[in-house]
């Protein structure tokens, strides 16, 4: 008998778990899902509370928050992608002010004259500083006594796309005065004074200044005053423009007489411990790389042995290294007559742009470098009326209000207001803020410099007769830069040639420059602020900017460009723009040949020299260049002021 016996193992017996209690199965249903509700209850204070910018090479994110109420990571440098923007909420900063006179005038006029509107529902048209992609609505205070906001939806077509403007408890315009005093009343006092230099103007700028900040809505007021505003924006420049030197002072050492420059030596922690956070300033990109060769950046040799990779921001070091072998520099401050502040403001507020920190901290070392000059004598001998700076970003950055984050406050300080301040972008109503040119990319060292390109330029082959290199708003189709767009690409590339900045093309110097070196004329509408460094590229390429906002050049650099704007520019108003009056392209192809040639011949042999900044050992005989004119008429106004 066979026996078969099963290879199938037993089975073994089931392990019998006990019983959770009621307790630990509402422990667990508790305690496991807090990780993630951890994780995202640190995203929403993030969203709702910081300025984090996240960067990458490719993928740029930028946290928006109830405290991110400005372009925080739009007008910090260049930008890191053309279709990544931020709201900018802001409508009683300078720049909504300023911008907004030009082109109210036409829309006002219509608006008084209908006595039937109700003005607490009037729509606004305005040019403002920035370039969201979003829309704009205009937010006024409806109420009597309450905080009721209502939108008014009329901006839309505002040419740089900026998004919701708050205008908190506006007052009329005719209801308010500078001191007791309205703009005209200054205009009259000044009269006398033009001839004699700025005894009538010592303190208009900052009343001036304060009293549009205050008449926060100039539709309930008077368009005579408006228009008084922009004459005092206008007035200044005349006076600004009376202090430039009649003499050709180049470098002789002869003509130092009595002109001495003193340049402090302040702690490292005002100038050189800035440029040595290079690294990450800025999260997209290493600026050490531009801060090389004496902030000239690296070489271009596809344009030339002059031409280097120059970024926007770096005027202050720049002029720092020419000021130090300015051949009427001293160092015995009893012989100066002008002081030289080498604080690099601009690398100051560059550094925390893309940080979450407060105020506080932001204006830390504008506090101590005020504390530090009112220990020097030669501050306290005349209240830093003969000391001068130069800041390498826009005035707004350096003035901020109590209702924002933006920037820091050192413009706003009681002690800055005597110096005489040097900026790639001024502020119109502050008269010793001084307009000079963005650094471009061309840095001669001597005349034959400066002649091999004028040579070059002035015979170069125009192959397109419009250029425009920028980049469009998505969410903004009706803004100027949209149109323009739609306007260039109708048309033939001999005609209209586009530079789509999103490829990266503008990002190469020798791309850009050269195609400004192929183009009769250059569109140059307002950028992240009304000024752009692109009409600079384009006027030392010989090629005509067509300006859209007066607010870009007219009224920003008085020693260096003419007052008689039509020598070097073409002006078409972008509302005219914006409301299809006109083709840019079409105005363009009908201005004679004879009048861009006599138009070019200007920009190239006159205007050119004096737009550059010259390298580290330049020396010229024949040309001013950029730092030559500006130091100069600096020394010419502080040699006005008669004083100790």
């Amino acid at each position: 008998m066979v026996t078969v016996l099963s290879k199938r193992k037993p089975k073994a017996p089931k392990k019998i778990e006990p019983k959770r209690g009621c307790f630990r199965s509402c422990v667990a249903w508790f305690v496991y899902p807090l990780p993630t509700a951890l994780f995202f209850m640190i995203l929403m204070f993030v969203w709702t509370s910081s300025t984090t910018y996240i960067s990458g090479r490719i993928v740029h994110v930028c946290v928006s928050s109830r405290k991110l109420t400005n372009l925080y990571c739009l007008s910090a440098t260049t930008q890191p992608n053309d279709k990544f923007q931020l709201p900018f909420t802001n409508s009683s900063s300078p720049e909504f002010l300023e911008n907004g006179i030009p082109v109210l005038e036409e829309k006002l006029e219509k608006r008084l004259a209908n006595s039937a509107l109700d003005d607490n529902s009037v729509n606004l048209n305005r040019n403002l500083k920035g370039e969201s992609k979003e829309d704009v609505s205009v937010v006024r205070n409806q109420s009597d006594g309450n905080n009721g906001l209502e939108v008014v939806d009329d901006l839309k077509g505002d040419p740089n796309g900026v998004s919701k403007v708050v205008i908190e408890n506006p007052t009329a315009f005719d209801d308010k005065r500078v001191g007791n005093e309205n703009p005209a009343t200054f205009l009259e006092k000044r009269a006398g004074n033009e001839a004699t230099g700025t005894s009538g103007l010592k303190d208009d700028s900052k009343k001036v200044s304060s009293f549009v900040h205050a008449n926060q809505n100039p539709l309930n007021g008077s368009l005579d005053e408006i228009k008084n505003a922009r004459e005092v924006v206008e007035e200044y420049l005349r006076v600004q423009r009376s202090w430039a030197a009649n003499q050709n002072w180049n470098q002789n050492q002869n003509q130092c007489h009595g002109r001495g420059i003193y340049v402090y030596e302040l702690p490292p922690k005002f100038n050189k411990d800035l440029v040595a956070q290079c690294h990450d300033m800025v999260p997209w990109v290493d600026m050490c790389k531009y801060f090389s060769n004496n902030a000239l950046g690296e070489p271009i040799p596809e344009l030339g042995n002059r031409w280097f990779k120059t970024h926007q921001y770096s005027l202050e070091l720049i002029f720092h290294s020419r000021v130090l072998k300015h051949p009427c520099r001293v160092y015995d401050e009893n012989q100066a007559k002008l002081f030289y502040v080498p604080y690099y403001g601009g690398l100051d507020i560059l550094r925390w742009h893309f940080k979450n920190v407060s105020s506080e901290v932001k204006d830390t070392l504008s506090y101590e470098l005020v504390n530090w000059l009112e220990m020097q004598k030669s501050w306290d001998k005349n209240l830093g009326k003969d000391h001068v700076f130069v800041l390498g970003k826009i005035s707004w950055d350096f003035r901020r209000k109590d209702y924002t984050s933006w920037g820091t406050r050192f413009l706003e300080l009681e002690e800055m207001q005597n110096p005489i301040k040097l900026m790639i972008e001024r502020q119109p109503w502050e008269l010793n803020d001084i307009g000079i040119p963005h650094p471009t990319h061309f840095h001669p060292h001597s005349d034959d410099d400066i002649r091999a390109w004028q040579r070059k330029i002035i015979s170069s082959n125009r192959r397109s007769l419009i250029s425009f290199a920028g980049a469009a708003r998505p969410d903004a189709h009706d803004n100027i830069r949209s149109i323009l767009i739609d306007q260039c690409t109708s048309a033939t590339e001999e005609q209209c040639k586009f530079f789509d900045c999103k490829t990266k093309q503008c990002d190469e110097p020798q791309s850009l420059i050269g195609l400004f070196t192929e183009s009769e004329f250059c569109l140059q509408p307002p950028g992240d602020s009304p000024t752009r460094k692109s009409v600079f590229d384009s006027l030392v390429s010989g090629c005509i900017p067509v300006l859209f906002d007066p607010f870009t050049a007219y009224y920003q650099y008085p020693w260096h460009l003419p007052e008689d704007h039509g020598k070097y520019s073409v002006f078409i108003d972008q509302e005219d723009v914006r409301k299809m009056k006109v083709n840019v392209v079409e105005r363009l192809m009908k201005m004679p040949l004879k009048e861009r040639d006599d138009m070019r011949r200007n920009i190239v042999y006159d205007l050119m020299p004096k737009l550059v900044y010259g390298d580290e050992d330049a020396k010229f005989e024949l040309f001013q260049d950029a730092f030559s004119i500006t130091m100069n008429n600096v020394m010419e106004r502080v040699k006005s002021l008669n004083l100790e």
